[in-house]
């Protein structure tokens, strides 16, 4: 999507009729460049009503991000978070780990969080893709100079679902479930997901890029898109959040594992992380890349963030990267 579409969109966000020729007017431009702007733009999930003579309409415009609102959120966090909003890119994570490979960290303790309104190529785990459009999901990433070193943070991806399920519950937002390594869940059906991408040294402190993607209301063309069952905060909670607000919790939140998970990894969060387990204590099949297949008994993980399964033939621990989970359900 062009950065004009953008301009566009904003001065239809009222949700009321605009005519072309008033747009065309107010950006100094031709009704045809506003209309060809506008064009194809059903397959973000907009749906823009135009009728002749009275010009056009945003049917299900967006809440748009705005950092003022998401530093006031913040409150005594403001300091420590920098916020950059970018109306579109191909994958935070990628932008954030580009920047890092030419440019280094950023000197000392700040987080540098890049959210954006439209994600064009989001990477989920093992290449998978990530699907949203625009702004029917919080997408961003989180640029942390970590102090750990890169083969002390197994587990991250695990603590940074206990942060999600503990910003969604004091939102109001309740029946939030966890799937190893990187899921959070409603209904079996998934609601988030995470990315950790990690640059520096095994053995000395590196940086972390930390991506998170929350889908909030789904349009019916992005779920098309995506090929497992998913849903949205707006389902799960009967109405669409705030999303500056939401984020700024989900931030507040995540600031404030990072800093115990430095200290201490992620043994703190072990016990709230299998109370909100999905598949505790439940049944679950192992797929191996090699296609080997087993079945067992999910019974909880290690302080290092392993799943441990109970097979018949005896426990497997199961690390990120190395299988794909299904519960028997």
């Amino acid at each position: 999507m062009n950065p004009f579409a953008f301009t566009i969109l904003r001065m239809l966000s009222d949700g009321n009729y605009h005519s072309g020729t008033a747009l065309g007017q107010a950006l100094n431009v031709s009704r045809a460049s506003i209309s060809n702007a506008l064009n194809d733009l059903d397959c973000y999930g907009l749906v823009i009503h135009r009728i002749r003579g009275r010009g056009y309409r945003w049917l299900n415009p967006t809440q748009w991000l705005d950092s003022k609102q998401i530093r006031h959120y913040l409150a005594e966090y403001a300091d420590s978070i920098q916020i950059e909003i970018v109306e579109a890119v191909e994958s935070t994570n990628s932008l954030l780990l580009q920047r890092v490979i030419d440019q280094g960290a950023s000197a000392g303790r700040l987080k540098q969080v890049l959210v954006t309104e439209l994600q064009t190529q989001g990477r989920g785990r093992r290449g998978r893709t990530w699907v949203s459009g625009l702004g029917d999901s919080l997408v961003f990433s989180v640029l942390w100079p970590s102090q750990c070193a890169v083969n002390t943070l197994s587990g991250l991806s695990l603590a940074v679902g206990v942060a999600i399920v503990r910003a969604l519950t004091l939102f109001g937002i309740r029946n939030i479930a966890l799937k190893w390594p990187n899921d959070v869940l409603s209904g079996y059906n998934k609601l988030a997901g995470v990315l950790i991408e990690l640059h520096g040294d095994m053995l000395s402190p590196g940086t972390v890029i930390i991506g998170i993607g929350l889908n909030l209301r789904l349009s019916n063309v992005t779920k098309s898109q995506i090929d497992q069952k998913v849903t949205d905060v707006a389902s799960v909670a009967g109405q669409m959040p705030d999303r500056n607000r939401l984020l700024a919790i989900l931030l507040k939140e995540l600031a404030k594992m990072l800093d115990t998970f430095e200290q201490h990894g992620f043994e703190p969060f072990v016990e709230e992380w299998e109370r909100h387990h999905a598949y505790q204590d439940k049944a679950v099949q192992i797929s191996f890349p090699d296609g080997a297949v087993k079945n067992g008994i999910a019974i909880g993980i290690v302080p290092d963030g392993a799943l441990q399964i109970n097979t018949p033939t005896g426990i497997v621990q199961l690390r990120s990267g190395e299988v794909s989970l299904r519960g028997l359900i």
